[in-house]
């Protein structure tokens, strides 16, 4: 399995949990919707409903955007080959290794770290379309592409 299959399962593995916890959150939503009762002053009752539903809405956005992620992962090539930085690029600096794909956080394969991040991340902002030797320069730090894959 190369590095690049390996990230690309990583982050499959992170949207696929990030999912079912948001579609647990949701259950537990609807579970505590239908479970209120009006037993309790009417008041009450309705806040406690206006809160579930806001939460639910919440949920709802957070379902959204880790599909958006779960499209865009799946739509990545995990054997394309380029000589420039660009999705689905893993990309190998002096300082730190990235994979621009989604945002999912530190990811270590072999013992080496990389940081998947989502193309529209600043520093991959700073990264697309760079090839090997191209010095990039991000906030106040200098860094050079050594490898992309």
């Amino acid at each position: 399995m190369t590095i690049r299959e390996a990230l690309f399962q990583q982050c499959d593995a992170y949207i696929l949990e990030r999912l079912q916890t948001i579609q647990n959150h949701i259950n537990d939503i609807h579970d505590a919707l239908s479970s209120e009762t009006k037993n309790t002053s009417g008041d009450k009752h309705e806040t406690g409903r206006a809160m579930l539903q806001l939460e639910r809405e919440s949920a709802g956005q957070q379902l959204a955007e880790v599909e958006l992620k779960r499209d865009r992962l799946s739509k990545l090539k995990s054997n394309k080959v380029s000589n420039k930085v660009g999705l689905g690029s893993v990309v190998y600096t002096s300082k730190v290794n990235y994979f621009i794909a989604i945002s999912a956080g530190a990811i270590t394969i072999n013992e080496e770290t990389f940081y998947a991040v989502s193309p529209e991340s600043p520093i991959a902002q700073a990264l697309l379309s760079k090839e090997v030797n191209d010095e990039v320069q991000f906030r106040d730090q200098v860094f050079v592409i050594t490898n992309i894959l």
